[in-house]
């Protein structure tokens, strides 16, 4: 299984190669590669579609424009998703994966951001309980002691199962999106939704509906988590 972390790294620093200008990923840039990771799209087919797009671009010499945005490579990826996906159903063998490499942190480091996450989650806890929000304040609650007890593995089990810690974070943090859309405010929601629309006008014209759909939801999730002040829960946020 491709390593978490290089996924979204070699897929940065592919972009930037591409490029030939240092430039930051904006937040939709980074749900972007997230929706792809969950679509399970294959690191080497996302490396080689954003290196066609750009060949595609250069060759159409548009003079002084520039790519900036991942959404610009998306079709292209789609389409070497789709190559690989039907090589490897006719028994051939896509692009070679490279190996994992060891995430760049040890069990302290872990144990420090897990701790930052509990307290984090913990904060909007006492927010919620303040406002009257009961429900709200259990399940945050709840995710308060799961980080807190996945920080004390991690100090336990110095050099434990990575991805195992990740599959965790990852459906903890699904879990704790669903308690803040059920508990919070319509008019907060409408407002955040409203941002996120308009962040995805320029996506619109270059990527499938069902893409889009997708994009607006995680984006909306990070959006979420921003306005409570929780932090992403994950790893490669370290």
């Amino acid at each position: 299984m491709e390593n978490y972390f290089n996924y979204f790294t070699e897929i940065e620093e592919q972009f930037r190669k591409c490029r030939a200008e240092a430039v930051l990923l904006s937040p939709l840039d980074w749900a972007l590669i997230e929706s792809w990771k969950e679509q399970g799209f294959p690191l080497e087919a996302v490396l080689l579609g954003i290196e066609r797009s750009f060949e595609k671009f250069k060759a159409g010499k548009r003079g002084f424009r520039k790519v900036n945005s991942l959404a610009y490579c998306s079709q292209e990826v789609f389409r070497a998703v789709e190559e690989s996906r039907a090589m490897a159903a006719q028994g051939g063998t896509p692009h070679a994966a490279k190996g994992e490499t060891p995430a760049p942190f040890s069990a302290e480091e872990i144990s420090r951001f897990l701790a930052r996450c509990a307290a984090a989650v913990e904060s909007a806890r006492r927010q919620g309980q303040e406002e009257g929000k009961q429900v709200l304040a259990e399940e945050l609650a709840e995710a308060t002691a799961t980080l807190q007890s996945l920080g004390g593995r991690a100090q336990a089990q110095p050099g434990g199962d990575l991805e195992e810690t990740e599959r965790s974070l990852t459906a903890l943090e699904e879990k704790l999106n669903a308690t803040l859309l059920r508990g919070t405010a319509v008019e907060v929601l409408a407002r955040l939704r409203a941002e996120v629309d308009r962040g995805l006008i320029p996506y619109r014209r270059k990527m499938a509906a069902a893409e889009v759909d997708l994009l607006e939801r995680r984006f909306l999730k990070n959006r979420l988590l921003e306005h409570y002040k929780i932090p992403r829960l994950s790893l490669f946020y370290l």
